[in-house]
């Protein structure tokens, strides 16, 4: 457990249900090059996304409760989907700042289409949560949203399969023929796994259509509110990035690369029976 008296040297940490949140961590890490994060993937029990909200909840505040031993100076939601379901347990949980993927997420898409319709993809709990519209709302009373769910795209994403697979052309095609035809001004990939299908978004959407990937969104939050509190970490070499999951390891690490961008050295196993107990 850390016990930094600095709290600038202290961990931001991370979780997600699985590998998507490690986008997140890459846009964090570009975003606070010399933070150190910790990651925590629950990928034996993904997807969240086709759960429960209550489920949903115990999962989210299982995960936190496993990464605040480490005693970070932040939380991030790296999950759409426990950022709709479980942001109001987390924050009465955590005595540090939570940063979920929705709020940042849903501003970003108010400024960038200046009024117009916004559009809104995730996994179905998160689209039948309507917490975007509500965000949208709050940011922007009035606003139109579009929002449709993709359950196939998470799976497809894990398989390793790129923007230009035809599959993935089909199936995309298949879930944006309505927003294709109703042209929002903004577009948010409200799952952490889309920002690696950006390309073929961005080429069925078009140039007109402004895509918003909360990750960036959040990250860009993350780093105002740690300098606005004099907490950004004074190193000037790039921080560590410690990653556990509660499945396989070796998996985790290599495909792990892929969405996170980087080299995983440290990927360590945590039962999920052991989560509340915290770190070894």
């Amino acid at each position: 457990m850390a016990s930094n008296d600095d709290r600038r040297l202290r961990p931001i940490c991370v979780f997600d249900s699985g590998l998507g949140g490690l986008t997140v961590v890459r846009e964090l890490a570009g975003a606070l090059p010399g933070e150190d994060i910790i990651y925590l993937g629950d990928t034996a029990r993904v997807p969240y996304g086709i759960k429960s909200p209550e489920t949903i909840r115990r999962f989210a505040c299982e995960d936190a409760a496993f990464l605040l031993r480490f005693n970070p100076k932040m939380l991030v939601v790296a999950c759409n989907t426990a950022s709709a379901a479980a942001v109001d347990a987390l924050v009465a949980m955590s005595p540090v700042p939570v940063i979920d993927m929705i709020r940042p997420g849903a501003a970003a898409a108010c400024e960038a289409a200046n009024g117009s319709l916004i559009g809104v993809i995730g996994t179905e709990a998160t689209v039948r949560s309507k917490a975007y519209e509500r965000a949208i709302e709050a940011c922007r009373p009035g606003s139109r949203v579009c929002s449709v769910p993709c359950p196939l795209l998470v799976p497809i994403v894990e398989e390793g399969r790129d923007a230009d697979d035809p599959i993935v052309t089909h199936v995309l095609c298949d879930y944006l023929r309505d927003m294709q035809r109703r042209r929002p001004g903004a577009l948010i990939l409200g799952c952490t796994h889309y920002p690696l299908l950006w390309d073929a978004i961005a080429k069925l959407m078009g140039p007109d259509v402004r895509l918003i990937n909360s990750g960036l969104a959040a990250a860009r939050q993350a780093q105002q509110m740690l300098d606005a509190q004099g907490e950004l970490n004074p190193r000037s070499s790039l921080g560590a990035l410690r990653c556990f999951t509660t499945d396989n390891p070796e998996r985790f690490a290599v495909l792990g690369k892929r969405f996170g961008g980087r080299d995983l050295t440290s990927v360590a196993y945590v039962g999920t029976d052991e989560l509340e107990g915290g770190p070894r």
